[in-house]
């Protein structure tokens, strides 16, 4: 079983927690994130490290002592360096842009899709084809990568569609004629 939930955290020095009953704040350069411990854990401040502790020694309070520790770990960093995922697009005449809080996506579709973009996440948009998405919650900028991809995600046959920078698509063989 994993031991990541005894490992410490550590803190930059930009970076404030705060530790109010169950609920943890974290600030930083990039924003700020609150987060509601799971149960079974609690949280102490000692220094310049975050200590992640858990009441019991079930099956139960271990994978919450880990998950406490991970999401924290994950609040610290996003709040210091913040999170980027990177997406293209292929095919043709198929384009983004980004006008005030709505990304716009052109994909071959008879109208154009219109994405709001949450608070704390910034999307931008290069040679009309490469996206960024970028923010302090991993899971926010995660699932807002993941929603983009999903309006048109790579097929096989053309490899047409928006992906994750890096993603490497299966193509298939077309028909063939005998």
């Amino acid at each position: 079983m994993s031991r990541i939930g005894r490992q410490p955290i550590q803190v930059p020095t930009a970076v404030k927690i705060q530790v109010q009953g169950r609920t943890v704040t974290v600030e930083g350069p990039k924003g700020k994130l609150t987060f509601d411990l799971p149960p079974r854990t609690s949280v102490r401040v000692e220094g310049s490290q975050v200590v992640v502790a858990r009441s019991s020694d079930d099956a139960a309070a271990k994978a919450m002592h880990g998950l406490g520790r991970a999401l924290l770990a994950n609040m610290i960093r996003g709040v210091s360096e913040g999170y980027v995922r990177k997406l293209e697009i292929q095919g043709v005449g198929f384009k983004a842009s980004v006008q005030g809080r709505t990304v716009n996506l052109a994909l071959g579709f008879s109208h154009p899709i219109q994405y709001p973009i949450p608070d704390q996440v910034k999307v931008t948009v290069d040679d009309n084809t490469k996206l960024t998405v970028e923010g302090p919650d991993k899971q926010v900028v995660g699932q807002v990568a993941a929603d983009l991809r999903g309006f048109y995600p790579p097929e096989p046959y053309k490899g047409k569609g928006v992906r994750y920078v890096g993603e490497r698509v299966v193509r298939k063989e077309g028909k063939t004629v005998q």
